[in-house]
Order: structure tokens, then sequence, then C-alpha cells
């Protein structure tokens, strides 16, 4: 891996996804300034179900698809920045079923202390990925500040009777993912210099590819439910999931999919501090996790995977698309009825 003069990373106490406010706080401010009500009918998801993005209905057939995700680095490569930020924010269009359409860049930048090079490079990256997605970076809004930070609003389309929500799961759905765990942890090894070059080039593959197969999965009812995995883990999004839909949820330990490698770093406990932060959050509603499992559950991803609720009675089929899509999946669980606890490990 590259020795860089300026390790953006030195400028982030968190990065990438893992800067999330911590859920109990995020929904505390929510609650409080009245953004969980909404009234207008023809804003067909909002705030109320933490879903990836906003979805409004313009006609009997469009509704524009409205997300924003920004973070402060997760790599010190300016270019890599901006290509794991735009990978990201545009994955909430996929997640939601959409087609993204054009994007705008939401930079906030130290430029005394850092060179405004390093910002071209970051703007640069995120066009990369813009570019193949097949839409326009067309423009956006900077500021000044201590921090470097950097991520995308980006505007999708979708059919209003093809929107996909966290919330339609139902008791026996499989549940499937679409990229491989360890984001965080990577990201940590590499902020505390320990990361091996085969391992940073895993955190890049799997960071910056995009989720553009939920563009297609939209168009298919069989697929009940669906949401990305990002900073608040696995275990943070499944049971958001099923809280949505008043359902439970068991996954396998062993059929989790990891990044090659993480191991390693997990036995030499690297990974996030906001690991703990997300099993705090949520391991009231969890049984079976035993020991440091919790790190598989709970590291926070940047750029993850799409996770899915998909009817039983289609899995061959569903497989098989996938399959024709060259589209790599993870059985890792199903849904079943409201038990005792939101999630059971395995």
């Amino acid at each position: 891996m590259e020795n860089l003069p300026t390790r953006l990373t030195e400028w982030s106490e968190g990065s990438g996804c893992g800067c999330k406010i911590a859920p109990a706080i995020l929904d505390q401010i929510l609650s409080s300034s009245g953004s969980f009500s909404q009234i207008d009918p023809k804003l067909l998801v909002g705030n109320s179900g933490k879903d990836d993005a906003a979805v409004y209905q313009v006609s009997e057939d469009i509704a524009i698809i409205n997300t924003v995700d920004f973070f402060t680095p997760i790599v010190d490569n300016p270019y890599d920045f901006g290509r794991i930020a735009a990978a990201n924010a545009i994955s909430d269009v996929y997640a939601m079923g959409g087609k993204p359409v054009f994007a705008n860049a939401i930079l906030s930048w130290p430029v005394e202390k850092l060179a405004p090079e390093l910002a071209a490079k970051v703007m640069e990256g995120a066009k990369s990925i813009c570019k193949t997605a097949g839409i326009e970076l067309a423009g956006g809004h900077s500021i000044a500040a201590k921090d470097p930070i950097f991520g995308l609003s980006v505007n999708g389309i979708v059919h209003p009777r093809k929107i996909k929500t966290n919330k339609g799961a139902k008791a026996g759905d499989i549940i499937y993912l679409t990229k491989p765990l360890g984001i965080g942890v990577l990201a940590t090894a590499l902020k505390r210099q320990k990361i091996q070059d085969k391992d940073y080039l895993n955190l890049l593959d799997t960071a910056c590819r995009l989720n553009s197969i939920g563009e297609i999965i939209g168009n298919h009812e069989e697929v009940h439910a669906m949401t990305d995995v990002t900073g608040f883990g696995l275990l943070g999004h499944l049971t958001e999931m099923c809280d949505a839909a008043k359902v439970s949820a068991e996954i396998i330990l062993h059929k989790l999919p990891l990044i090659d490698g993480i191991q390693e770093y997990i036995n030499q406990f690297i990974f996030p501090d906001n690991t703990y932060r997300n099993w705090n959050a949520y391991s009231a509603k969890t049984k079976g996790v035993v020991g440091m499992d919790l790190v598989k559950l709970c590291d926070p991803q940047t750029s993850g995977g799409l996770m899915l609720a998909v009817d039983p009675e289609n899995q061959k089929w569903f497989e098989d698309a996938m399959k024709q899509q060259n589209q790599v999946i993870w059985e890792i669980g199903k849904f079943k009825e409201k038990g005792e606890f939101v999630v059971e490990v395995n």
C-alpha cells in the first residue's frame, strides 16, 4: 500500500459510516424535532420507517428517491475516499429498488491545512463511481471547516408500486446478503497502520462495488424487503427490518460472509470502537451472541451490501436470477414469527 505524505484518517476520530450518531441519540433527536410526523400523502417513504432514502410520488408511474450521505475519511488516499463515499451514497437509491439519475456533492475541507489538490482528488474519485453508475455529478455545496467530510446527495426514480422498503419482511422469508462483512475492521486496521496490502485491496474491492443489483431486484415482488448494511452493522439494520415488519429473525453465525483476512485483525482486537456502541444499542433484543462474535454482527459497514427478505417459495428462482446477473449472494438466516427476542443467533 502506498505511503502518503498526508494521512486523511488522522483527521477523523471515527471513519466512514462508523461516524453515525448512536441509534438511541438519533431517535431522541428525530422524536424531539417531530421528524417522525409526516402527513403529505405523496411522501411515500419518510423518516418513520428508518428507511434508506425518502420517496416522493410525482405521477402515477414515477416517484423520486432522494438520499444524502457523507462522512469523514475512511481511507488515506483521497481518490479512494471519494470512490467509497460515492458508492455508499448511491447505494441508498439501489436499496429502495430504484435507478439513480444524478448526484450533488457535499464537501467540507480544512483548506488552510489540507491542500485543495487533495479535495480535487476526492471529487475525481467520486466522479469515477458516478460514471460507473451511469449518472452525472451535477453540482454540490462546499464549506471551509476543520474536518474533511465528503459525500453525495443522490436523486433516483422508481415506479411507486416497485419501491422496496425495510418493512416488508414476512415470517419464513429467507435472509440474503450481497457483500461480505468486515469493512469497519479493515478500516480500523488501516487507521492504526496495521493493515496488509492485500487486505487494503479487499477493502477497496468491497466498499467501491456498487449495489446496482438493487435496481433489478426492484422489479421482483418475490423480494419482500431490502435495505443496505451500513453504520449500525448487520445486527442494527436487521433489527430495524424486524421492528418495522413486526417479526423476529434467526441468523446462522457460520453462514455470515466475511472479507478474507478480517479474523486475524479481530484476534488482535482491531475493530472500530463503535462496534461496542452498536452492540450496546441492540444487545437487549438479541440472543445467542458469544464473546467476540459480536464484532462480526456489529461491525459498522461503509458501502456494505444489500440485505434482502425473499419469499421461500421463490428461493430457486431468486438464486438462479442472481447467477444470471453474476451477483454473489449469501443465505444467512430467515425471518420468523415475532418472539421474545428480535434476533436469535445460532
